[in-house]
């Protein structure tokens, strides 16, 4: 049984025990029984109850789940603009993008004032060094005023002309094909939008930094 079964049954059922409690206080009060005080504030707070159950049924709102997604815990949320989820190690390819989608359908508006919302899921890889580095292995733009999913290029392709969206690849599996975070952030956000790393400008996108995505 969903929640929302529940939250439906719990209100009629609390409804039809306020309205008995009720006729009960009734008689009490034309007998003159000793309980009916009681059963004055049992009655208030029974259809105090069922009233609460009926509101919170109202406005409950379902998780949005995506056949094949995973679970991958968000890391990190500047309230506005850009959501980070960790991928395990063992994260398999085929669940990026639906985990993606997941995630950027579960996010509410709230404070964000209807930005377009970067959401990623990024994998920790260790260096030669010993330096954990991220890698994005998959990016969607959430649209907060129109409640839809974009992939990110087609969110390029519809919102920045003069970038070619051929100029940016993001593969799914990415076990080897690293994707510099601000590279990416560098050719479709404005200099003032936040990044995990460090901003770049780039104006215009250059040729040196194309290769790099390319390979």
């Amino acid at each position: 049984m969903s929640i929302t079964e529940l939250l439906e049954k719990g209100t009629i059922w609390l409804g039809w025990s306020a309205l008995g409690l009720f006729a009960i206080t009734v008689i009490c009060f034309l007998f003159g029984w000793g309980l009916k005080f009681r059963l004055v504030g049992a009655t208030i707070f029974t259809f105090l109850l069922s009233g609460s159950c009926w509101a919170f049924a109202k406005s409950y709102t379902p998780p949005f789940v995506v056949e094949n997604a995973l679970y991958a815990p968000v890391v990190y949320d500047n309230g506005y603009d850009l959501v980070v989820a960790q991928a395990s190690d063992d994260f398999p390819g085929e669940s990026i993008q639906p985990t993606l989608e997941q995630i950027a359908g579960n996010l509410k508006g709230g404070g964000r004032n209807g930005a377009n919302v970067h959401v990623r899921i990024r994998r920790l890889i260790t260096n030669e060094e010993g330096i954990s580095e991220p890698i994005i292995l998959g990016e969607v733009i959430r649209d907060i005023k129109q409640s839809k999913t974009i992939p990110v290029k087609t969110y390029i392709k519809a919102n920045d002309t003069s970038i070619n969206s051929d100029q940016i690849e993001i593969v799914e599996e990415k076990d080897s094909i690293p994707v510099l975070d601000d590279q990416i952030d560098a050719l479709y956000q404005d200099e003032t939008s936040p990044s995990i790393n460090d901003q770049i400008t780039i104006d215009p996108p250059t040729a040196e930094i194309t290769s790099q995505l390319q390979e």
